[in-house]
């Protein structure tokens, strides 16, 4: 007997911190942009009341979808959430994406999961940046100010290079993330920071029990960790190959070319 594919899941988040608009958008770059892959949309609530819940879903009546709404009271941040959804769902491929993300390319979820096996985290975009390095001093004398925050940076995340991937859209089995996640607390916003790129981040964590981390473009080609700002997804170039945009690639696409190149530099070194 054939075994059966248990489909991925796509678990878009939209929270009570967020502007209704970050949610319209993504519905409108989901409905543009066919995923190209069979697989269940649940919608996670975080911090919402009823009514307004209520509201958001009579605008995607026509998109089927589920809902998850996420039972905590506290602000956790995304990973908080993303926890207690990967506990719901065990043993599923989930694809992440956080509020301020969309896809932006048609067949978005077929090139990723072209790229997915067991031991592998994928990635709309990687970086080699490092909170360390990017903590300066901002105004005259206030040095103070300025050795704490580069004493506790130390503390926390590798100077340059420090390849992380990017966690505001990322693919990975929900057992193996609570592995990971469930043991950790979220309280203030450098909590995450930790995650994201800290010593024991998500991508250090995988990296040492020897998974492929890799980062997967708009032409479906992947990248590995030495590879990933060939990708053009990221704080290179003109981004050229973005499979999902987030806030800080639309940012980059804002900024002059002397800044760009400035934000470059901080990213990948040159």
């Amino acid at each position: 007997m054939k075994k059966k594919i248990i489909k991925p899941i796509v678990c878009y988040l939209f929270t009570g911190f967020d502007k209704t608009k970050s949610f319209l958008n993504f519905i409108r770059h989901y409905n543009k942009y066919k995923s190209g892959y069979d697989h269940d949309l649940y919608i996670c609530y975080k911090l919402i009341d009823s009514k307004k819940i209520d509201k958001l879903e009579n605008k995607i009546k026509k998109i089927k979808h589920k809902i998850f709404v996420d039972p905590s009271n506290e602000n956790d941040w995304d990973f908080g959430s993303y926890n207690r959804f990967a506990k719901t769902f065990k043993n599923r491929i989930i694809f992440f994406m956080n509020s301020h993300s969309y896809p932006i390319t048609k067949n978005w979820l077929n090139k990723f999961m072209k790229h997915y096996t067991r031991k592998t985290v994928i990635a709309a975009s990687g970086s080699f940046e490092s909170i360390t390095n990017e903590v300066k001093l901002k105004k005259p004398f206030n040095f103070l100010s300025f050795f704490r925050k580069k004493i506790k940076a130390k503390k926390s995340f590798t100077k340059f290079p420090n390849p992380h991937l990017n966690t505001s859209s990322f693919m990975i089995n929900s057992n193996d993330f609570t592995n990971y996640i469930s043991n950790k607390k979220f309280k203030i916003k450098y909590d995450t920071w930790k995650i994201e790129s800290g010593f024991n981040s998500l991508t250090n964590y995988f990296k040492r029990k020897n998974f492929s981390l890799l980062v997967v473009n708009s032409e479906g080609a992947k990248f590995d960790e030495k590879r990933w700002m060939l990708s053009k997804t990221y704080y290179y170039q003109n981004q050229s190959k973005t499979i999902i945009s987030d806030k800080h690639s639309r940012k980059y696409l804002k900024l002059t070319k002397v800044k760009r190149k400035e934000a470059q530099k901080s990213v990948w070194g040159f």
